[in-house]
């Protein structure tokens, strides 16, 4: 059996990066305006590369957070810099949160395998919870770095 295992903090701010936000109603378009916006922006910042894995993973994210939670609206925040990308997703739901589970049975594709697909996607990733004793939302990350090519 194989169990996935998010890396427990969320990565630092990146150095010489930007930072891009997005607020988006809590839709059934909100997976499609995630992909959109994020799109456009790995493709202004060079990172082309990374577009389809990316898209692979903010649809995941924004996906659950449509589905299993009522925030009103679901934030999506890039940080960019020269050799990586953190997306992270957020909602109003703190104890909710992505289970690491074993390989789903073949009855089970199609449902319930976000965890995995980050895992195999990203560099790294994982969740936080935002609000100390009182909780009040939570974000989950995912990090897409760069391949180097040889010299």
């Amino acid at each position: 059996m194989t169990t996935a295992i998010p890396t427990p903090l969320p990565p630092r701010p990146p150095q010489g990066g930007e930072t891009y936000r997005l607020a988006v109603p809590n839709t059934a378009a909100a997976p499609k305006i995630a992909r959109d916006f994020l799109d456009s922006l790995l493709r202004v910042s060079r990172h082309d590369a990374l577009t389809h894995d990316a898209r692979l993973c903010v649809t995941e994210l924004v996906t659950n957070a449509h589905r299993h939670t009522q925030t009103r609206l679901i934030g999506v925040t890039v940080a960019v810099n020269r050799k990586r990308v953190t997306v992270y997703v957020t909602d109003n739901k703190p104890w909710s949160l992505p289970v690491p589970r074993t390989i789903p049975a073949v009855h089970e594709l199609g449902c319930g395998q976000g965890v995995f697909l980050l895992d195999s996607v990203a560099e790294a990733w994982g969740s936080t919870i935002y609000g100390g004793l009182n909780p009040s939302h939570k974000a989950v990350w995912f990090t897409l770095a760069r391949r180097e090519t040889g010299a």
